[in-house]
């Protein structure tokens, strides 16, 4: 830092500097992230509420109660209006807090958990971080965590099985009914990660989608992740964490003596209320309605890319049950394909099971942009042949 600060406009013009070295999602030009443009309204109510510190509640209790109300919103939607839960920084954190959960309520002196072969990295750092092995379950031919294979697993030490509704690499969604039964006969926790798929399956379903069911109508779901900064519109950093009661949270709760509220049950303390607020704001102005045909959009911009890849002969790993398209070059590898977009330009991620060029197809993606990408697709088949 220099002795001598610099002039306000001089700081502006550096940064703006830095910041066209971004890319943006206005653009249209990334194609693999599930995190998407916020919506203006979000923004704004974000920055108005930059000061609030929902670590030490009982000085901000008008925001406390913005994000009881978010929390009740997506209860409600996730089929239990009574559940518990925090508004957090991402599906990385929730994963954290429902794995510790279920640790702490079942009391294993080696306790392990059991996860999918498709599951988010989040649940190895939760594994390192809370001492909890980590078991991996085998997929089935659809990519989908195979049920026999969980129940091969479980043992004297399971503390909590992990179903994801929406997979990162294909956008699945693991069979939760089959293991909300297994792990009601097991006495289990069962945690869905919904990051993704929580806010868009359930308006997907409105509108006559026939989708698995994966939520709290399930007795067997104990908590759930969802994130309104991905199909939420909310702003970054904006996750959240649902238990089906707050039993939960009491089980990682610590004394907080000198805060205006004695218990915390968060990973963090100090934590900003300006994400309860903007996805309060965001879900009051969307309404179902508004979210629904959100889902509708962007899984018509799905299927214009699927049907593009299908005349070009690119080939579907599956066929896209979320936003989400996994597909290969009939003749090259999925990352010498993913390096011949970059240098057009496009920002796409290469998938690991199976090795795939993946698309998300995120609100700030439209079909002009689908189109320009069809067109470099298909410069590049026929250069190759």
């Amino acid at each position: 830092m220099d002795e001598k600060g610099l002039p306000e406009e001089k700081v502006l013009e550096l940064l703006a500097e830095f910041q066209r070295r971004d890319m943006t999602y206005t653009s249209g030009r990334i194609l693999g992230s599930m995190c998407t443009s916020s919506h203006p309204l979000a923004r704004r109510v974000y920055c108005d509420f930059l000061e609030s510190n929902l670590g030490d509640p009982g000085l901000f209790r008008g925001t406390r109660e913005l994000e009881s109300g978010v929390i009740g919103m997506l209860g409600e939607l996730l089929s239990e209006p009574d559940a518990a839960g925090h508004i957090i920084t991402g599906g990385t954190e929730a994963n954290l807090m429902a794995m510790r959960a279920a640790r702490n309520m079942a009391g294993a002196e080696k306790p392990e958990i059991i996860v999918p072969k498709s599951a988010h990295f989040s649940f190895r750092k939760a594994a390192d971080i809370l001492g909890l092995r980590l078991r991996e379950a085998e997929l089935d031919q659809d990519y989908r965590v195979d049920v026999e294979s969980v129940r091969k697993l479980i043992s004297e030490n399971t503390v909590a099985v992990v179903g994801v509704a929406g997979t990162t690499e294909l956008g699945r969604i693991d069979p939760v009914e089959e293991l909300s039964e297994i792990c009601l006969d097991e006495d289990i926790h069962l945690h869905i990660d919904a990051a993704f798929g929580g806010f868009i399956i359930p308006f997907l379903r409105e509108t006559g989608a026939e989708l698995p069911e994966f939520d709290f109508k399930l007795q067997g779901v104990s908590s759930i992740t969802v994130d309104p900064h991905k199909m939420g519109l909310a702003p970054i950093p904006s996750g959240c964490i649902l238990f089906r009661d707050a039993s939960y949270l009491d089980a990682m709760s610590i004394e907080t003596p000198y805060l205006t509220e004695k218990q915390q049950s968060t990973i963090v303390g100090t934590r900003t209320g300006a994400s309860a607020a903007a996805t309060w704001a965001i879900m009051k102005h969307m309404g179902r309605e508004g979210y629904r045909k959100l889902a509708l959009r962007v899984m018509g911009v799905t299927r214009r890319l699927r049907d593009g890849l299908v005349e070009l002969d690119y080939q579907l790993v599956v066929e896209p049950e979320l936003n989400i398209v996994a597909f290969n070059h009939p003749a090259m590898g999925p990352h010498e394909l993913a390096d011949r977009l970059e240098e057009l330009g496009w920002a796409v991620s290469v998938s690991s099971c199976p090795p795939a060029i993946r698309v998300v197809l995120m609100p700030h993606i439209m079909e002009e942009h689908i189109e320009l990408l069809l067109r470099d697709l298909e410069g590049i088949r026929l250069r190759e042949e």
